[in-house]
């Protein structure tokens, strides 16, 4: 079925949520109110589709303002940018942020993942359901990871209007839940940053060492505390010797394929397609991840001081900043941090009076798992379904736009900061000879202490959760998320670097490290975990469009059967689990049996 354009038509406020990001139409064919003489033939051409990449903050501007995307709505703002309606509903329904069906214009989201699951997240949901009822104008939307994962169970109200109103509740119960949906703007303010931070304001630490120490609004502040002195420093080595620096540090990448960063950065500088382009990949959408989100809370100029150095070694005069859309606070503080740093001369045509322009643009993501992957965050930012590509080509050769460009995740970036300031040697003495410098460990379920916890590679497991004081009757602990494996608790000898799980036949992953006692049923867990890749699978390929769906049938069957017709659904879970191992297009369904996988041969989960 194909979609054009309709007799629907879009509202005064549909309109300027559109007009508020593309301006005023200027033809009839865009929308304007003038004589239909000019509808016979499209203005714009080329100009009007290079701006498809707006497409995305334009499903933005709509559902932020009204709530929904309404048939008008979308197909204005298809005239405004030349898109066909069908490939636009195709975008606007492939994330789960927005409607395009009437809603309320209050949305309360409910975490109901991993580390919110274990701590009560269903009884939560049935207790705020039953507490708002119908007709309340709210509408409650179970969903998957928050990113707030230390302070499970969490919800996120999002009401709709200008500008669109968030609360945050974590932890969340029944009463600040229903007060955050029903009066977002007299909901407590969220804590700081810094107490997702266990070790915040201790010595020695190098990646979290202002958290919790500067204030994140102040530029003052972080310049006292060190800032920029990375930058100047890239300026006086010249691209080159930065580069020189990232490799000799032996920093690899820190969400998950631990590809090695100054390699990256070398193929990217030597591409002779002009331009280049920086991506920051803000969207951790790993279920127990949320180290990102407090880099960006804490220390937001940091990253943007990094990002500024990425680019300046890459060639890169542009940026981009791909968000998670469930990180409301991430995007005031950045969105702060940019301005000022535009405004002191720090990002603009002249960066430091060095003659180096650079600017950064912040994208939010819209809730699409996927969009993790560095093509499939392309294709988002580009505006079309957030779909990986195969590959090669790589994106160093053609990536963002088609150009060259280099794509790393905040901690990547912000590791490149005490490398250059303490120089690539003293950075590499750190951690082991393959796994260099400190890492990042987001560290919540069955412990004291939850939060984002730095250590220096080579610690071992027991070293990481004797820190969270972890709580008697340990079970297991998941490593890497829903796309890492479980170990059991008999194995906490295991050291932290990438070699060291490896050969412990795990993974490292993003840094989740997830613990669970006797008190979780491991079977729902699993199960939880299998809907979640069923439902972020993005449909491209069919090992895993399909392998997905028969994973959690399966596991739906073996917790309501035992003996000879589980053992016989097990092996068919293996058998599908090594298809999308094999034949998946991308990381999303070569890891989706992971975790079950493991689970089976390492705890016995359905022994």
């Amino acid at each position: 079925m194909d979609l054009h354009f309709g007799d629907s038509k879009p509202t005064d406020e549909e309109r300027a949520a559109v007009d508020a990001l593309l301006g005023p139409p200027e033809s009839s064919w865009e929308g304007a109110d003038r004589s239909d003489a000019d509808l016979r033939w499209a203005r714009g051409g080329r100009e009007a589709r290079d701006r498809r990449d707006l497409l995305l903050p334009g499903l933005h501007g709509i559902n932020d303002r009204i709530g929904w995307i309404s048939d008008g709505a979308l197909d204005y703002l298809c005239r405004r940018l030349t898109v066909p309606p069908a490939e636009a509903y195709g975008v606007a329904t492939f994330y789960a942020m927005f409607s395009v069906k009437p809603r309320p214009a209050t949305v309360l989201q409910v975490c109901t993942d991993l580390a919110c699951a274990a701590a009560g997240a269903s009884e939560l949901c049935a207790g705020i359901e039953a507490r708002l009822g119908l007709g309340s104008g709210v509408a409650v939307e179970r969903g998957p990871c928050l990113g707030l994962c230390e302070r499970a169970p969490a919800a996120l109200a999002i009401r709709a209007g200008d500008p669109v109103r968030t609360a945050v509740s974590a932890p969340a119960t029944v009463e600040r839940a229903v007060l955050a949906a029903s009066a977002p703007d007299s909901a407590p303010e969220e804590p700081p940053a810094a107490l997702a931070v266990p070790q915040a304001g201790q010595d020695g630490l190098m990646l979290l060492q202002r958290v919790g120490v500067v204030d994140p609004a102040s530029l003052d502040d972080y310049r006292a505390h060190g800032g920029y002195t990375a930058l100047r420093r890239a300026f006086e080595l010249g691209p080159a010797g930065v580069i020189r620096e990232v490799t000799d540090s032996g920093l690899v990448g820190r969400g998950g394929a631990a590809f090695p960063t100054g390699r990256k950065w070398q193929a990217t500088a030597s591409q002779p397609d002009r331009p280049h382009y920086l991506v920051c990949n803000a969207d951790e959408s790993e279920p127990g991840t949320f180290k990102d989100r407090v880099l960006m809370e804490g220390d937001p100029y940091a990253l943007v001081e990094a990002m500024t150095i990425a680019a300046y070694a890459t060639g890169a005069h542009r940026g981009y900043l791909y968000l998670r859309g469930e990180y409301p606070r991430s995007l005031r503080r950045l969105e702060h941090a940019i301005a000022q740093a535009r405004a002191r001369g720090l990002l603009g045509d002249d960066v430091l009076g060095q003659g180096y322009a650079f600017d950064i643009e912040i994208r939010r993501g819209a809730g699409a798992y996927i969009c993790g992957e560095e093509t499939a965050l392309f294709n988002s930012i580009e505006g079309y379904r957030g779909e990986p590509r195969s590959k090669p080509p790589f994106p160093v050769e053609k990536g963002l736009f088609g150009k060259p460009t280099v794509e790393n995740n905040v901690e990547t970036l912000v590791n490149v900061l005490p490398i250059l300031t303490m120089g690539a040697p003293a950075y590499a003495a750190i951690g082991t000879d393959r796994s260099t410098g400190p890492k990042l460990y987001c560290v919540s379920g069955s412990v004291e202490r939850p939060g984002v916890y730095e250590l220096p590679f080579g610690a071992t497991l027991g070293d990481l959760l004797t820190l969270a004081e972890v709580r008697e009757g340990l079970r297991a602990v998941l490593l890497g998320g829903a796309a890492g494996g479980f170990v059991r608790a008999d194995e906490l000898d295991i050291p932290l670097t990438f070699e060291g799980t490896r050969e412990a036949g795990t993974t490292l992953g993003s840094g989740v490290v997830m613990a669970f006692d006797d008190s979780v049923p491991l079977p729902r867990l699993l199960l939880r975990i299998a809907e979640f890749f069923r439902d972020e699978s993005c449909g491209q390929c069919v090992p895993c469009r399909v392998g997905t769906v028969r994973q959690e049938e399966a596991l739906h069957r073996i917790v309501e059967r035992t003996g000879a017709a589980a053992a016989g659904d097990i092996a068919l879970l293996r058998e599908v689990g090594r298809a999308m191992r094999d034949a998946s297009i991308c990381g999303l369904g070569q890891t989706a049996w992971n975790a079950v996988e493991s689970a089976i041969d390492r705890l016995g989960a359905y022994e």
